[in-house]
């Protein structure tokens, strides 16, 4: 494959692997006593900066076969920000820790300590007076007892980051923080991260979820470039800048587009285009399914095509349990039946036992969607699977086995769609097109989704109402009937005791940091989501 690299750049290289192979462009100067947030696709070097910054990869400028001293590095970074902080790394002064991308290779790593118990871990690492606080607010406290190997996803992800937070370091490094979390685990996980922050120690973050990125960090370094080829770092800039530059694909002060078209949130552009049909309704009965020490209460509901429906609540209040009453494999208490229609279901955990490539796997599942253009055109093409279309499905990474599997859902002729947890494994802009995908399925092939989804802003883009489940996880819960996106919204954020804002440019949802002004007004007012644009 030959690719066109930007030459002004060539003077820039930070790191580069081998002959032909991915180089880095630029790093992120992290500021002490600030969170620094990196935005960017899969594959574009987030991970390879970490390396380099947790002192676990000696930046080679370039020269891969006879690779710089010390000495050189410090004269190239000589006058900026990063020449401190190498010259601290080089004399041993930087502790970094880091919270890996992949929790769940954490039981592996652990295998070969005396303790595996959640508690037992965490104690050894504890250097820190906060323990307590830490572990009450990530919800570890009912899992001490607990061996790593039997944790969930969530669980893990928890635990990861409460075995960075009790330590004491210089450098507390986060790679994707938030997978695996639900809305609330996700705000008090960066709650947690930003307690970190002292005068002379540094806190970076890689995050998908752009309203927690948001959220967690004081400025922003976006990293565009070409997946595995190449990356490039921009230079710092504002929270919202940074991120709003991410989203329109061009950077104004080098004067560069990187991507071709930019990524808007403007709440039911999708549906615009269909005149919807609300002719045939369906709905569900009110229902009750009791599975151990777990109980659920579900109101009944109605449904009409061409519309989605989001669930929203915590992790542990029966969401994939209603996905799957739905979908016929469970039965509620009693006499009650579900309405006998055809469905089809995308898991939230995907476990590849096909054996084949990704190609063949299409022809047996989905052969006659595979060939029809307009699904070629509306699903398969913006997922860009034409990437990995001949590797082995068992061979796939996180991010390309969920876009296969959107398209395996979405490929099969159905009543309705229940899709748990799209974005998972995604980053920031494979969950914006997945979310257009669905959107313009579904309007499309006048059908229904129900889907599972907890990064908000693509809950807000997909639902055109909500279901809220409430009470208490894994104990008792309730899902009320669906309802409008607004009510909904507000229903569901008031329990989390969370306000958000519009941004006036990109229209996607923000965070309002707890206790500012606008926080503060809009609880008052009973706001606690915002759809019409305000300007403030």
């Amino acid at each position: 494959m030959i690719i066109n690299l930007p030459t002004n750049l060539d003077s820039m290289i930070t790191h580069r692997y081998s002959a032909n192979s991915f180089k880095l462009h630029r790093l992120p100067m992290p500021r002490p006593g600030q969170v620094l947030g990196l935005v960017g696709t899969n594959g574009i070097g987030k991970s390879t900066a970490l390396k380099i910054l947790s002192g676990k990869l000696k930046p080679n400028l370039g020269r891969f076969d006879n690779p710089p001293d010390w000495e050189e590095i410090l004269r190239y970074f000589r006058g900026s920000e990063l020449q401190n902080y190498f010259t601290k790394v080089l004399e041993d002064d930087l502790k970094a820790v880091v919270k890996p991308q992949y929790v769940d290779q954490i039981p592996k790593a652990v295998a070969k300590s005396a303790d595996k118990t959640v508690g037992g871990l965490i104690n050894a690492r504890a250097q820190t007076s906060q323990k307590e606080e830490i572990m009450e607010v990530l919800e570890l406290n009912h899992v001490l007892d607990r061996e790593i190997g039997l944790l969930s996803g969530g669980e893990l992800q928890r635990f990861a980051i409460a075995t960075v937070c009790v330590q004491k370091a210089d450098v507390y490094m986060f790679d994707e923080p938030s997978s695996f979390l639900d809305v609330k685990q996700r705000l008090n996980a960066g709650r947690i991260i930003r307690n970190l922050l002292r005068p002379d120690d540094y806190v970076i973050v890689v995050e998908h979820d752009l309203s927690i990125l948001d959220y967690l960090s004081d400025f922003i370094c976006v990293l565009y470039g070409k997946p595995a080829v190449y990356g490039v770092v921009t230079l710092p800039a504002s929270v919202r800048e940074g991120i709003n530059i991410f989203l329109d694909g061009n950077i104004p002060t080098e004067n560069l587009r990187f991507r071709e078209e930019s990524l808007q949130f403007r709440i039911g552009e999708a549906g615009e285009e269909f005149l919807i049909d609300h002719d045939q309704a369906y709905g569900y009965p009110a229902m009750t399914k009791t599975l151990g020490g777990f109980n659920l209460t579900i109101e009944a509901g109605q449904f009409t095509n061409s519309e989605i429906i989001v669930m929203m609540g915590e992790n542990g209040t029966g969401k994939t349990t209603f996905c799957r009453m739905l979908a016929g494999a469970e039965q509620p208490d009693g006499t009650k039946k579900m309405p006998g229609l055809n469905v089809s279901m995308k898991p939230q955990k995907i476990t590849p036992k096909f054996q084949g490539t990704v190609r063949q796997l299409f022809f047996k599942k989905i052969k006659a969607a595979f060939l029809n253009p307009q699904f070629q055109t509306d699903v398969y093409k913006p997922l860009k699977l034409d990437d990995f279309i001949d590797q082995e499905v068992q061979n796939l990474s996180g991010g390309e086995l969920q876009r296969v599997a959107i398209v395996l859902a979405l490929g099969i002729p159905a009543d309705i769609y229940l899709i748990d947890e799209p974005s998972a494994y995604l980053d920031s802009e494979q969950r914006i097109i997945a979310a257009r995908v669905i959107k313009r399925y579904i309007m499309h092939t006048k059908k229904t989704a129900f889907v599972v989804e907890h990064d908000f802003i693509m809950a807000t883009y997909l639902a055109d109402r909500v279901i809220v489940f409430d009470g208490e996880p894994g104990i008792k819960s309730r899902a009320n009937s669906p309802e409008g996106l607004l009510t909904g919204c507000n229903k569901f954020l008031k329990n989390l005791d969370v306000t958000f804002r519009r941004d006036p440019n990109s229209y996607r949802p923000r965070i309002n940091k707890a206790g500012s002004q606008m926080d503060q007004e809009q609880k008052t007012a009973g706001n606690y989501f915002f759809l019409e644009d305000n300007d403030s």
